[in-house]
């Protein structure tokens, strides 16, 4: 079954010397409910702006995303954004933790815009990720590997049918950067969860059975850091 399906999208940014520089130029690409499939292209080459538009965090200039049969394109931005909350995980490479706020209560707070605060499931997500002893603490408490965590169970926690995942290791050791793949996968295939990931790590990507190259996706010649 297509969870994902995208048709003729693109997306294109003005320069500062005013050029017109296509960014993502995706004729086809589908993802199935349930795969997990990873995401290559060097820096610049239009990953993070294709995971945006695929959240609906942008808009394309034109093209079809549908996720679970919705279409994205053209639904208003409180459309999008209540449908990205109750569909679709986004995993940043930056984290996006409130610092002023708990790890319970960063997770909790994802939710708020979803079906809503289900404390037990967020400390439950929190404990399978091995921060049971860490509910307490803020952001800058823990540790980047705890952080990256942090940030995955608040991904998971609305349930998401779409996982997208933008560098998630991208702040860690290779160690660390092992155990958060590791952890990434195993939970979406518990919750039955599609996972597109995006990377440029190669010890990242041969992780992945199926592993596609932006490029031979994208008409776009990219130009821009995206």
């Amino acid at each position: 079954m297509t969870l994902l399906q995208i048709r003729d999208l693109q997306k294109s940014y003005r320069s500062p010397d005013g050029a017109v520089q296509v960014v993502v130029d995706v004729p086809a690409f589908d993802l199935d409910a349930r795969a997990q499939v990873a995401l290559e292209g060097r820096s610049g080459s239009g990953k993070t702006t294709f995971l945006n538009l695929i959240a609906g965090l942008l808009k394309p200039e034109r093209g079809s995303i549908r996720v679970d049969g919705t279409e994205l394109v053209g639904a208003s931005e409180a459309r999008r954004d209540r449908f990205r909350a109750e569909h679709i995980g986004y995993v940043f490479q930056a984290f996006h933790l409130l610092p002023g706020h708990t790890a319970l209560e960063n997770v909790e707070l994802g939710m708020l815009f979803g079906p809503g605060p289900d404390r037990a499931f967020a400390q439950h997500l929190l404990e399978r990720l091995g921060l049971g002893d860490r509910l307490g603490y803020r952001p800058p408490q823990l540790s980047l590997g705890q952080q990256q965590r942090v940030a995955l169970a608040r991904a998971l926690a609305n349930r998401p049918r779409l996982v997208l995942a933008d560098e998630p290791t991208g702040s860690l050791d290779a160690r660390r950067a092992s155990e958060a793949l590791g952890l990434i996968r195993e939970l979406c295939a518990e919750q039955d969860a599609a996972l597109l990931l995006v990377s440029h790590d190669d010890a990242v990507l041969g992780a992945f059975e199926d592993r596609l190259d932006l490029a031979d996706l994208n008409r776009a010649a990219a130009g821009v850091t995206a």
